[in-house]
């Protein structure tokens, strides 16, 4: 007799690429005490039964509902933590105007620690309630409080990347939140990267450290080439924004006279850890680029539709085998659900598939076959995330970690419905409401 720290009989969904979701009905998935799916045991195996009696009797048994379903937990690519009090504000501007009335003033008060905790143990606690069970966080300039936002990370069972923001470039920043210099900012990096490994000993979830130069526009060329030599001492990931307006576009091309992609890839900021945001403008050459280096993308489709200034092509960027997970770029993303921006990411890829004109002709109205399914975005809300961090997370499979989450139908079906059309549903129609666990390592969260 194998004895499992928990055995969740019922049944499941998860990606097997980008095109296909698998559906098990009335299984076991035997999770042991490191919190990895050790076993996961269908109804026609010949031990099913024995397994289902020993977890009973050992009350390590969770049966889901007839209306339950289990999924893999969330990947949310991109959430600036400290903009979490300002989603849903001022996404009528434009984004200079947006980062420097609102954004900045905001961030900068993350240096007081009571506020910080404040803010990012509700942040936290909402994500997972949300199904997000691993977030790539920026944090502030300022590491007082972007160790409350690893801490809040490590109290609630979070899978958590956190980076502090670094932002050197007097001509871009206000003078009230920006790093001194930019051989402050690559201290405090390097302080940050040890203040984590402190806090990470005896955790379960250590929090990984992220190097974070905001982007191009809030850069220094000196602070980004000591970023990319730290990303490489240390072997972390690194964060950006890329591609990601008209103006951060022509910033790079008037400044450097060169595309953000080719600068952050000359100085060491574009490797098989990096994730870069948005990515709405990217060309077909930044598209090779960030291929051949395994850079991932974080697409943030409600953000963009306010400040993205086009609809990432995520159908052509999969087909090409480039990574895509989801983000919800708090708070350019005004709401903490990723179902809320799978939805969004399927209705904008529709209209760049039809386009948006009516005094074009339908025949060049659109940019044709770039319309994405639900199964492709649920790809990337999980397996696409998991890649992109190089994480064996992100589907419920043997060997893999337990991050996952148990949600119920919002409506009734009234009637027989084939699995693929229970899929679709939960996709478009669950909120909160209807997530009633969710799991990280094996341990309930929810």
């Amino acid at each position: 007799m194998i004895n499992y720290k928990t055995v969740l009989q019922g049944s499941y969904y998860t990606a097997i690429d980008e095109n296909q979701v698998g559906y098990q009905a009335n299984s076991l998935v035997c999770i042991d005490d490191e919190g990895t799916i050790a076993r996961i045991v269908l109804a026609e195996d010949n031990d099913y039964q024995v397994i289902v009696n020993d977890a009973r009797q050992q009350g390590t048994l969770v049966t889901l509902s007839d209306d339950q379903v289990l999924l893999p937990g969330f990947i949310d690519l991109h959430v600036h933590a400290p903009q979490w009090p300002n989603a849903g504000l001022a996404l009528d501007r434009p984004l200079y105007e947006w980062l420097e009335e609102y954004t900045f003033p905001l961030e900068a008060k993350f240096k007081d620690a009571k506020y910080a905790h404040l803010v990012y143990d509700n942040l936290v606690e909402t994500l997972l309630a949300n199904g997000t069970t691993t977030a790539l966080y920026f944090g502030s300039v300022d590491n007082t409080g972007n160790l409350e936002l690893v801490k809040s990370c490590l109290t609630h069972h979070q899978r958590g990347f956190v980076g502090k923001v670094v932002m050197d470039n007097p001509e871009q920043t206000p003078a009230y939140y920006r790093d001194e210099s930019a051989t402050a900012a690559l201290n405090e990096t390097e302080n940050f990267i040890h203040e984590v490994a402190n806090l990470n000993e005896n955790q379960t979830i250590p929090v990984t450290p992220v190097i974070t130069p905001r982007f191009l526009p809030s850069c220094t060329d000196d602070v980004l080439a000591g970023l990319g030599k730290l990303a490489s001492k240390y072997d972390l990931p690194i964060q950006s924004h890329c591609s990601e307006s008209d103006w951060e576009n022509g910033y790079a091309l008037a400044t450097h006279g060169k595309r953000d992609a080719t600068v952050l890839d000359e100085f060491g900021l574009l490797t098989d850890k990096s994730v870069m945001a948005h990515g709405t403008l990217l060309n077909g050459e930044d598209i090779q680029r960030f291929k051949n280096r395994g850079v991932g993308i974080a697409h943030c489709p409600i953000s963009n539709v306010y400040f993205g200034n086009a609809v990432l092509p995520a159908k052509k960027l999969l087909s090409e085998n480039v990574k895509v997970g989801m983000g919800t770029d708090i708070s350019g993303g005004y709401d903490p659900s990723v179902y809320q921006n799978i939805r969004q990411a399927i209705m904008s890829s529709r209209l760049l598939n039809d386009g948006v004109d009516n005094e074009i002709t339908p025949d060049l109205r659109g940019k044709h076959d770039a319309a994405i399914t639900a199964k492709n975005a649920f790809y990337m809300a999980t397996v696409g995330g998991a890649k992109s961090l190089n994480l064996a997370t992100g589907q419920i499979k043997e060997g893999y970690i337990a991050d996952l989450q148990i949600v119920h139908a919002k409506y009734p079906t009234f009637g027989q419905q084939v699995p693929e059309d229970t899929f679709e549903k939960l996709m478009y129609q669950t909120t909160v409401s209807e997530i009633d666990h969710v799991m990280t390592q094996g341990v309930f969260v929810k």
